[in-house]
C-alpha cells in the first residue's frame, strides 16, 4: 500500500506548513501529495508551487471539482503541469453537489450527473490523446458547442501543445453505488471520501471485476496521539461540517454515504443540530465509532494494529491528512 500526503484545500488563508510537509513526506518516500477546492482556494496553482520545490513525489488533484471548469480547460491545467512536473500529475476530478455547483459555481447541477461526469472524462481524454480535434455531441460537453444560441462558427480543435502522457492517470471521487461502478470503468482510479476497513462490504457490489492497477486512494486522517477520543475531534468536526453543511437537508451525498455505512439514525442527527445552528452539538454527536473506523488516531502501537487492516484490504494508496512531520514519519516507519 503505497502512502499519500492530502492537504485539503485552503481555510482563511495559506496555511504555511504544506510546502513543508509536501518536502518532508518526499523525503520519506511517500508516493505522492495532494490538493483540493472547495469555494476557495483551487486545486491546481498550490500543488503547481509544490511542484517547483520538491523532484520526484506524483502530484495529484483530490478532488478538482468539474463545475469550475469546462473539460478542455481542466485537460490544459493537467497538461501544462505534467510537463512542467516531468510526468508527475494525476487528475483527480469530483462533480461535487447541487449546493455546491448552483451556489457557487453558478452553473446548473446536471439532471443525468454520470451521463455528465462520463461525457466529461471523455473529453478529457480525447484532448490528452491529441489523436485528432476534440468533437463529442454530449448532453452536457459538446464540442464544438452547437446550442440555439451559437454563432454556428466553432470549430472543431485539437491541443496546440502536445500532451507529455496521453494516459496521464484520471481518477474519480464517487459516492454513490452506480457513480463508483462507472468510475471502475472509465477512469483510472477511484478517490473514496470515507473508507472503513472492517465495512468494505459497502462497496463490494460496486468493485466487482476491477481493471488491472485499479487505484483505490481513500484519505484517513492520521494523529498520532495518547488520548483518542481528543484525536478523534478534527475527524469529528470534519464530519460535522460535511454531513451537516455540504449538502441541503433533503440531499446531501455525504449523509447518505454515512447512512449506507451503517450510521443512518446519527447520520439525519448531525444534519438536523447543523442545520438548526447547533454546530458543537452537531460534531459531539458524529459516533465516535465511525470517526475512529476512517481515520488512524491513537499511540504508535494502536495505529500499527489498525494500520494492518487498511492493508489487508483492497487500498492501494492511503491518502494520510497528517497535522506534523512526526505523524508523517511514524506512518511511513509502520508502513516499510
Amino acid at each position: 500500500m503505497r502512502l499519500g500526503l492530502a492537504l485539503g484545500y485552503w481555510g482563511r488563508g495559506p496555511d504555511p506548513r504544506h510546502l513543508e510537509l509536501a518536502q518532508e513526506a518526499e523525503r520519506l518516500g511517500y508516493d505522492s501529495v495532494w490538493t483540493a477546492e472547495s469555494w476557495g482556494s483551487d486545486a491546481f496553482t498550490p500543488l503547481t508551487w509544490i511542484a517547483a520545490h520538491t523532484s520526484r513525489i506524483r502530484l495529484g488533484t483530490a478532488i478538482a471539482q468539474m463545475a469550475a471548469r469546462s473539460p478542455t480547460t481542466t485537460a490544459m491545467h493537467a497538461l501544462t503541469l505534467d510537463h512542467l512536473s516531468g510526468g508527475r500529475m494525476m487528475l483527480g476530478l469530483g462533480l461535487s453537489g447541487p449546493q455546491v455547483v448552483e451556489g457557487w459555481y453558478g452553473r446548473p447541477f446536471p439532471r443525468s450527473p454520470l451521463t455528465a461526469t462520463r461525457e466529461y472524462v471523455d473529453v478529457v481524454r480525447q484532448v490528452l490523446r491529441r489523436e485528432g480535434p476534440v468533437e463529442t455531441d454530449g448532453r452536457f460537453h459538446a464540442h464544438p458547442y452547437r446550442g440555439e444560441d451559437a454563432s454556428g462558427l466553432g470549430k472543431p480543435l485539437k491541443p496546440i501543445t502536445h500532451p507529455l502522457r496521453a494516459d496521464l492517470p484520471i481518477l474519480l471521487g464517487a459516492e454513490g453505488p452506480k457513480n463508483i461502478t462507472q468510475t471502475t470503468r472509465i477512469a483510472d482510479g477511484w478517490l473514496p471520501l470515507y473508507w472503513s476497513p472492517t465495512r468494505t462490504d459497502a462497496y463490494e457490489a460496486s468493485l466487482t471485476d476491477l481493471p488491472e492497477d485499479f487505484v483505490i486512494a481513500p484519505m484517513a486522517r492520521v494523529t498520532v496521539c495518547d488520548d483518542v477520543a481528543e484525536g478523534l475531534l478534527p475527524v469529528k468536526a470534519m464530519l460535522g461540517f460535511y454531513i451537516g453543511g455540504m449538502g441541503h437537508a433533503k440531499r446531501n451525498f455525504h449523509a447518505d454515504l454515512m447512512a449506507r455505512m451503517g450510521y443512518a439514525d446519527e447520520a439525519r442527527r448531525v444534519q438536523q443540530l447543523f442545520l438548526a445552528g447547533r454546530r458543537e452539538e452537531a460534531v459531539l454527536a458524529v459516533p465516535d465509532a465511525f470517526a475512529d473506523e476512517i481515520s488512524l488516531v491513537g499511540p504508535r502501537a494502536r495505529i500499527a494494529e489498525r494500520l494492518e487492516l487498511w492493508r489487508k484490504g483492497p487500498v492501494t494508496d492511503l491518502l494520510v491528512l497528517a497535522p506534523d512531520p512526526h505523524t508523517l514519519r511514524v506512518l511511513a516507519e509502520l508502513n516499510s
